[in-house]
């Protein structure tokens, strides 16, 4: 049985993201039991601190996972479109390994769009419960709502990559493995963590204290005069 260039898809693709899902378990184990190695675990550190203490959203990058959806499916309207099934592409270019490409990108972007979605709500939520002049609102109610906030949004950062990396699938089998092996080495990059966690201290009665004692001093300094004269 001889060797075809569209038998590379079967070969080479499964291959790709089998890397991708390997790193990302190695990297999930790290994240659970040694969080200090990763980035995710240094800022979720950080971010106990940052509630005591910022709400950011995730409305651009929502907005351009529901375009870039919309944009899918504008392309996959167009039966015109004969790009992506000429020789230029060398591997499979059959209808229905093209339909499984555009659906995977697809589900990619509706999938960072769900958890961008998620992040700003959770954000929104915490920064409702930062504000909130109330001692039934506990800190690490707050905590975990920031910090899941964040898992949300890192979860659709990878569902971009995931979907950056399919995009290049369009162009063949090829690209999309060597983009592969080059996001995992980017990302092991950017996930690593050598940075010494520090135990950040909060101590809520001193700054009380010290705001006392600084309107002692002015209440002082405003009677002093007007008992003189």
């Amino acid at each position: 049985m001889s060797f075809e260039k569209k038998d590379l898809d079967v070969v080479l693709v499964p291959r790709g993201l089998l890397i991708m899902f390997v790193y990302h378990l190695q990297l999930l184990y790290r994240y659970l039991h040694e969080p200090h190695t990763t980035v995710m675990g240094f800022e979720n550190f950080n971010k106990r601190f940052w509630v005591r203490a910022i709400m950011q959203a995730a409305t651009f990058l929502v907005s351009v996972s529901l375009t870039l959806c919309s944009l899918i499916g504008a392309w996959i309207s167009n039966t015109n479109n004969n790009f992506f099934v000429s020789e230029l592409v060398y591997g499979d270019t059959w209808a229905t390994t093209l339909s499984i490409k555009y659906i995977s990108l697809l589900i990619c972007f509706l999938l960072a769009f769900s958890c961008f979605i998620q992040s700003a709500r959770h954000f929104v939520h915490a920064n409702y419960l930062i504000s909130t002049p109330s001692p039934n609102v506990r800190t690490k109610g707050v905590e975990v709502t920031v910090i899941r906030g964040g898992d949300f949004w890192s979860v659709g950062l990878r569902a971009l990559y995931y979907a950056l990396n399919l995009l290049l699938w369009f162009l063949g089998p090829i690209p999309m493995f060597l983009d592969s092996i080059f996001m995992v080495l980017f990302l092991h990059y950017i996930d690593s963590n050598m940075k010494p966690l520090v135990d950040h201290e909060f101590d809520g009665k001193q700054v009380v204290e010290k705001v006392e004692q600084r309107v002692s001093q002015m209440a002082m300094a405003i009677h002093t005069p007007s008992h003189q004269n």
